[in-house]
């Protein structure tokens, strides 16, 4: 994934981008960026490298060193970003959230007409590049934003900063979020709102899909207005969005809930039995849900291990799939009275490929527990999403749902994709078992798609559930 965060202020505004940025650290794992502009100095920019060591203790030296009354900021998952552009549209900083699926083709569009883009490890083209080259082909940045926004397949939100405002576009469906604080000394834009809350800015509003605005100290201004259709996440409520933001209205603790207590009222009407012993969640995003879960169900909620974060944070992620799953291996510390001969409900907040549940399972059989049981927080995935870079894979059969499917009837099954992801049809209930067989789960549920939706409480019609169904 990745967020960004840009104060335009009447002050200087160094250490509220550090800290406000600092507070996407969920969201991205390997790089992280800051751009500023200050009327004596210009631009100024640093980029690090951030997967071995937090943003935080990366950025402190040039926190001090930056200048400025505006700024944008990033943490990326990806390319190293803001970029510093300079073309007929003047000077600008940009920095760049999304995904885009005809990369190649829109590389050689620019190449066709005789430019060139710098080149990064591996061939690979620096994407916030490729978005700069597509706005400076029309005459005025918002222009360009809406430009570069019709011609890339996927989403695209973005931050431009310019010596005179900071102009930020939301992607055209609304996947993503971006959204608008105010102080009396100016406005802050923002992925995650706590993030300008914890500096000292009031919520102002969510931009809508494909809206542009000019941010001033002084202003904000709809340069082009939101469209009316959207198709935001899902997975910001359910997984990587952080606990105290809120999107649309709608808080993500709050959410996830609700999301526990439906499930745990589906397992209730279903008959299946409440006779656990403890209900825990797989930390971290998982937590919230168990907590709905217990309370809807009534037995205690406790913490069976717990996530050792202050050697092991989430930044550091070896490459090597080998040394990533023992990184989480390391970080599950047990407690071994509230595992030994219990009888556990676990809850995710999905289960995609299925990998880091098995382990998390297997690490309680091997401290003595007596049955595992595992809810995910979400249906069966069984598309790979082609809008953000999440529940993406190389490959679909990744997926654990897919591979499933294979088992139960071959290529054939795929013909059937609809109905697999009801888990309520034969073939539904048929890949559920076969799913818990594979990890060795004592039982499985997944939540409901209309529970899904239900949970969140926004309009149906403006939620992203392509990875469920299939359906844009």
């Amino acid at each position: 994934m990745g967020g960004f965060f840009g104060i335009a202020s009447k002050n200087q505004c160094n250490y509220d981008l550090f800290f406000g940025v600092d507070y996407h650290s969920h969201l991205g794992t390997r790089r992280g960026g800051m751009a500023m502009y200050d009327k004596e100095r210009g631009f100024q920019r640093a980029i690090h490298n951030i997967q071995n060591s937090p943003f935080r203790t990366k950025f402190e030296d040039d926190v001090n060193e930056m200048s400025g009354n505006m700024g944008i900021a990033c943490i990326s998952d990806n390319e190293p970003q803001p970029l510093l552009i300079r073309s007929h549209l003047g000077n600008y900083a940009l920095t760049t959230v999304g995904k885009i699926n005809n990369e190649e083709a829109l590389v050689q569009r620019v190449l066709d007409q005789n430019r060139h883009f710098l080149e990064m490890g591996g061939s690979k083209i620096n994407a916030t590049e490729l978005v700069a080259a597509l706005i400076n082909e029309a005459p005025t940045i918002p222009e360009g934003i809406q430009h570069a926004q019709k011609l890339i397949d996927g989403t695209m939100s973005v931050l431009v900063m310019t010596p005179e405002c900071i102009y930020a576009a939301r992607d055209f469906y609304g996947r993503l979020p971006v959204m608008l604080g105010r102080r009396d000394d100016g406005y802050a834009i923002s992925f995650e709102s706590f993030a300008y809350q914890k500096v000292g800015y009031e919520d102002v509003r969510d931009l809508g899909p494909g809206e542009i605005v000019r941010v001033t100290p002084e202003s904000v201004e709809t340069l082009v207005e939101p469209q009316k259709k959207m198709r935001i996440c899902a997975f910001l409520w359910t997984y990587y969005g952080y606990p105290n933001s809120h999107y649309e209205g709608k808080t993500v603790e709050t959410m996830r809930y609700k999301c526990g207590e439906i499930m745990a009222q589906h397992d209730i009407d279903e008959g299946i039995s409440m006779d656990m012993d403890y209900v825990g969640g797989i930390p971290d995003s998982g937590t919230a849900h168990a907590i709905g879960y217990a309370n809807r169900a009534e037995i205690p909620f406790a913490r069976p291990f717990i996530k050792y974060t202050p050697t092991w944070p989430r930044s550091f992620m070896p490459t090597n799939q080998n040394v990533r799953n023992q990184v989480a291996r390391m970080k599950l510390v047990p407690v071994k009275e509230l595992i030994e001969g219990k009888k556990l409900l676990m809850v995710d907040d999905s289960v995609v490929r299925g990998t880091q549940t098995r382990e998390t399972v297997e690490f309680l059989y091997g401290n003595g527990a007596k049955e595992v049981h595992i809810r995910s927080a979400c249906p069966p995935i069984t598309f790979g999403c082609k809008y953000l870079n999440f529940s993406s894979s190389r490959s679909e059969m990744e997926l654990i749902a897919r591979r499933a499917i294979m088992r139960l009837e071959g290529e054939e099954g795929f013909n059937h994709l609809y109905e697999y992801s009801d888990t309520h049809t034969d073939r539904g209930m048929a890949m559920i078992e076969e799913i818990g067989k594979e990890l060795h789960f004592s039982s499985l549920r997944f939540q409901t798609l209309q529970g899904e939706l239900d949970s969140i409480g926004i309009d149906h019609d403006k939620i992203c559930t392509y990875c469920w169904t299939g359906k844009e």
